[in-house]
């Protein structure tokens, strides 16, 4: 396995591996396999450190693109397949596999079926390329008593390198824990205390979203040590399930963040903003407003820790009710690295709470409605018999796990323990 930083080479390096496999051994049978279809015949064979780019002309019969094969003059074959379809390894046979970039394969189980078709000749074998995650299946395979890992960085290849690109990604990544994967080409290990694991949340990573029921934008406004603005989509859909579908955070002047969430609210035909407003007050609201009056805002306070707001959606995570709809890096890498003590204020992740708690709880009251109607029934009972008070059952935790959110103007307002079970809005806050 090569496990190195961006911008390394990996690409050439097994581009080169298999061409010199090929040249060694006339007639023999290479898998090739990629993320995705698309990053087999763009990256590993027609790309410009590809197959193509690294082989002689001449050794090269045809390049099937539709059929994903590349035949050699020696009689070789080399075979293209995608780490999304598993089955599609399961009978073929080969010498050689080249499988690239293995941290950001969809499903491990073809890794496994790549493996049992490893069978032919005498001594059958496979380079491995990818900067490292701390996927499952990356850390079993560098276990594994037969592998042999080669460590590079993007330091390595500076001289080889566009300016640009080495300016643009050594700036972004530089002395963060994600430059040490991303450019010393580390393998991050989980962080202690965390409340979620990138092996969790790639579990039950999706390539799209169904259709949704309940959409919303939510911003966490810089503040509290922080200067990003947290911009973060999600939505429901009909099962319960939730989607983070955008993250579109980062540094910005207070029009161009709003300009991005709004241009965010629309693009997903969202149902409202949510906002925090501990930081910055109505300048949040008057803000988004002085861009487009129009809009459905939706204000909450931070009236407790983060732990609090954040365990119950980590929880959600782990009952796999939480679905990410491509990969976002940096969030995760916020989720991933932050713990309840850290002291820290990591707006993408706060913001994704903010969006994750609206949508799946359908509103502050209407969600403390469902998730404990029976406990709601025997709280009844208890006021009726005078067995305890209002102010005592407001104590109770189920009472605290919601902060207060103002009251959604229009909304014909129907309380429940100083809750609207409708908009789920805080009496004290009319």
């Amino acid at each position: 396995m090569i496990q190195a930083g961006r911008g390394f080479g990996k690409t050439r390096s097994g581009a080169e591996a298999v061409s010199h496999y090929l040249h060694e051994h006339p007639g023999s049978r290479v898998a090739l396999v990629g993320p995705t279809w698309r990053d087999v015949r763009d990256t590993m064979v027609e790309g410009e450190s590809g197959l193509l780019a690294v082989m002689p002309q001449a050794a090269v019969s045809k390049w099937n693109a539709s059929l994903g094969e590349l035949v050699l003059a020696n009689g070789s074959r080399c075979f293209a397949y995608a780490a999304t379809q598993p089955d599609r390894l399961r009978g073929p046979q080969h010498h050689f596999a080249w499988g690239d970039e293995v941290a950001a394969w969809e499903r491990p189980e073809t890794w496994d079926q790549l493996l049992l078709g490893l069978r032919l000749g005498k001594n059958p074998q496979v380079v491995l390329t990818t900067t490292p995650k701390p996927r499952k299946l990356v850390r079993d395979i560098i276990k594994h008593p037969r592998c042999t890992v080669t460590k590079g960085s993007t330091y390595d290849n500076l001289d080889n390198l566009p300016p640009e690109f080495a300016a643009a990604v050594l700036e972004a990544y530089r002395g963060s824990r994600l430059g040490r994967q991303e450019i010393e080409g580390e393998l991050l290990e989980d962080v202690e205390g965390a409340l979620w694991t990138l092996d969790g949340i790639s579990r039950d990573r999706v390539a799209a979203a169904p259709e949704l029921r309940h959409v919303v934008v939510a911003i966490d406004p810089a503040g509290g040590g922080s200067d990003e603005v947290g911009i973060v989509a999600a939505g429901r859909d009909a099962d319960g399930h939730a989607y983070v579908l955008a993250d579109r955070s980062g540094r910005f002047h207070p029009e161009q963040w709003a300009r991005r969430a709004i241009g965010l609210y629309h693009e997903l035909e969202a149902d409202r903003i949510v906002v925090e407003r501990n930081y910055g007050g109505d300048m949040v609201n008057s803000t988004l407003r002085a861009v487009d009056t129009r809009l459905q805002i939706v204000e909450v306070v931070a009236s407790r820790g983060k732990r609090v707001r954040a365990e119950p959606i980590a929880t959600a995570y782990e009952q796999h009710k939480v679905h990410h709809v491509g990969v976002f890096e940096q969030l995760e890498e916020q989720m991933c690295t932050w713990t309840p003590d850290s002291g820290d204020s990591p707006d993408r992740m706060d913001a994704l709470v903010w969006a994750l708690t609206d949508v799946m709880q359908k509103g502050q009251g209407a969600a403390f409605m469902e998730l404990w109607k029976g406990e709601l029934a025997e709280d009844q009972r208890k006021r009726e018999a005078g067995e305890i008070s209002a102010p005592e059952l407001a104590q109770l935790p189920r009472f605290q796990t919601f902060d207060r959110a103002k009251p959604r103007p229009g909304c014909q307002h129907r309380w429940l323990d100083g809750l609207c079970v409708h908009c789920g809005g805080a009496k004290e806050l009319n």
